[in-house]
């Protein structure tokens, strides 16, 4: 058997994994402020611009456009961001990670 390698695995240390969480926290806090951007705005809009949001578009008034056909591929888009997003993000602090382990 060989024997495990002498030095840390810069993959698991502390440090990148602190990057990393922070990193993902920064773009899981900018998806949900998309998210309640567009869930605050719709009722706000119906507040203020009800002549506005009640004009028909495809048969439907604009806010039951928006609230029922076009709200959940938007929710999709953003979960398919935070996923795109995430992993790259993973990737780029796991191959700065193997670099800065392959310096040492």
């Amino acid at each position: 058997m060989s024997e495990p390698p002498s030095t840390p695995d810069a993959i698991h240390s502390d440090a990148f994994l602190a990057r990393l969480m922070r990193d993902q926290l920064k773009l899981s806090i900018a998806c949900a402020l998309c998210f309640i951007v567009a869930l605050v705005a719709l009722p706000l809009l119906n507040y203020f611009q009800p002549a506005f949001m009640a004009q028909r578009v495809f048969g439907f008034t604009l806010s039951w456009l928006i609230l029922g056909v076009l709200f959940f591929p938007f929710v999709w888009i953003i979960s398919f961001v935070f996923i795109k997003r995430s992993i790259a993000l993973e990737v780029a602090e796991a191959q700065a990670a193997t670099k800065d382990g392959a310096k040492r």
